[in-house]
């Protein structure tokens, strides 16, 4: 049990609460003094930070999770979005992305599942709404969002499907928080109607990234994917990515197994009931485990060397919240099946009267 009396996840025969508290730790370890969580290199992007705040969170440690919250209150610029990479407190890249900028509201929600604590959501709520306004703000008439804006205030010109689908995630727990809150905000809810459907029935909206895993499972992870669709979907690249007893490809054409998308993709096997294989992936990965209870970024299978040589939060984070999905530990636990409860049923392409030109925001 954490300090407040929750539960903590625990996986029998592959973890256990101590072992997820012990992860949780090794977050906490590399969390800077103004609240920031850097990626091992020492930059600090809004999406990893906020994936950090959620597993020490899961893991009872509440005091760090708010403090990391309380520099994203503070970092938050007035369009609404972070500078893409903050290294010692300053920008480095000043660009903002969307789907940094979505994903504060997954982590505000998921944060009131755990804790139950609406004043704490109250008070983060201005910051969701500048954050979804600006993710908003760079949809295209077709319905696609676009990846970034330049600090001239100039929009992408193409989208990304892995960012796109965290960003269908990021509205959908933004409309639930902001009715929860009482300040509805149905222009989101129509936004993730519109994105829904691109996701589901419009590759051709979305650049080519299709070597990386991400671009495989994430629009069924982020919940605009669900179903027989879905199905389909790992089944027809499954041979592609995943590695037997060690997890899955980062990108197709490497010998190189990652463990926060191993852990995503356990998250989404068990969000459309495939729970055997989610059991049986999180359990390979679990080679990656160093002794102080962080993760190894990746596995180079073929020259058996770790690549890179580091450890990273992302990837320990991504290790709790798969482990919280498959115990039930957490109010939050279901944050990813229930993230495809509005999921829009993909239509003939051809007859949906949407364009297949690239649009721009």
């Amino acid at each position: 049990m954490t300090p407040h009396g929750r539960a903590v996840p625990a996986v029998p025969g592959i973890i256990t609460a101590e072992q997820v508290v012990q992860t949780a730790r090794s977050i906490a370890a590399v969390q800077e003094a103004d609240g920031g969580v850097p990626w091992p290199e020492g930059h600090v992007d809004a999406w990893n930070h906020v994936e950090c705040l959620m597993a020490m969170t899961v893991a009872g440690l509440t005091a760090e999770a708010r403090k990391g919250y309380d520099w994203l209150a503070r970092v938050q610029r007035d369009d609404g979005a972070w500078p893409m990479r903050i290294v010692g407190g300053e920008p480095a890249e000043r660009n903002g992305e969307s789907n940094h900028a979505a994903y504060v509201a997954v982590g505000v929600w998921h944060e009131l599942l755990v804790t139950g604590d609406p004043a704490f959501a109250r008070a983060m709520w201005p910051v969701v709404r500048k954050a979804l306004d600006f993710a908003v703000g760079l949809q295209t008439p077709r319905g696609e969002i676009v990846w970034e804006r330049a600090a001239t205030g100039l929009p992408a010109d193409y989208a990304l499907l892995t960012g796109c689908s965290s960003v269908y995630q990021g509205l959908r727990c933004g409309v639930l928080l902001g009715e929860h809150l009482g300040d509805p905000q149905p222009d989101w809810e129509l936004a993730a109607d519109r994105l829904g459907h691109v996701l589901a029935a419009h590759p051709e909206a979305f650049a080519d990234k299709s070597r990386f895993s991400m671009d495989w499972y994430y629009p069924i992870l982020g919940g605009a994917v669900r179903g027989t669709a879905a199905i389909e979907r790992l089944e027809e690249e499954w041979d592609t990515f995943v590695v037997s007893g060690l997890g899955i490809r980062c990108v197709s054409d490497q010998p190189w197994v990652t463990g926060a998308e191993s852990c995503e993709l356990a998250l989404t096997l068990d969000a459309i009931g495939d729970r055997d294989r989610a059991l049986a992936l999180f359990r390979d990965m679990q080679h990656l485990r160093h002794d102080d209870g962080s993760y190894w970024t990746g596995w180079q299978f073929v020259n058996e060397q770790w690549f890179p040589n580091e450890q990273s939060a992302y990837t320990a984070a991504a290790v709790i919240l798969a482990a919280d999905a498959l115990s039930g530990a957490t109010p939050a636990a279901s944050l990813f099946r229930d993230a495809g409860r509005h999921t829009i049923p993909a239509t003939n392409p051809e007859t949906c009267g949407c364009s297949h030109t690239s649009t721009h925001a």
